[in-house]
């Protein structure tokens, strides 16, 4: 059997998670933080992140509302799921994100996700700040 990685980042922060699911749901929003796409929160839908160098195949996996978000995500050989998990806490949320699936013969691409992730919390919390 195969050993297999994850990313995992989390972060506390200083919105409600209704404010946050529309930024993890809502595509016109996804695209000033991740990437753009063609998202809808739909189990079943099939969907594609693009940007200048390439896209990513996903489809929705789980979706529970203001509580967790789940995808596959399909790039360059890597088969992984990414998963959303916001908790409501005394000061906001705590958002988990974990991207599983890395098989340790895929280094470089766990070593990107490692990297990447932080930056895309980083500028999802930039449009935070400016949405009513």
């Amino acid at each position: 059997m195969t050993e297999l990685r994850s990313v995992i980042v989390e972060r506390d922060i200083a919105y409600p998670p209704e404010k946050i699911w529309r930024a993890l749901t809502q595509p016109h929003l996804i695209g000033e933080w991740l990437m753009q796409s063609d998202f809808k929160p739909r189990v079943g839908h099939d969907f594609r992140f693009s940007e200048d160098w390439g896209a990513i195949d996903c489809k929705v996996l789980e979706v529970e509302p203001h509580r967790t978000l789940s995808y596959s995500w399909s790039a360059f050989g890597l088969e992984s799921v990414v998963t959303w998990t916001l908790t409501a806490s005394g000061t906001g949320t705590h958002l988990r994100m974990e991207q599983a699936g890395f098989p340790l013969a895929q280094e470089q691409a766990y070593r990107g996700a490692q990297m990447a992730w932080p930056n895309y919390f980083d500028a999802m919390e930039t449009v935070l700040a400016r949405l009513d």
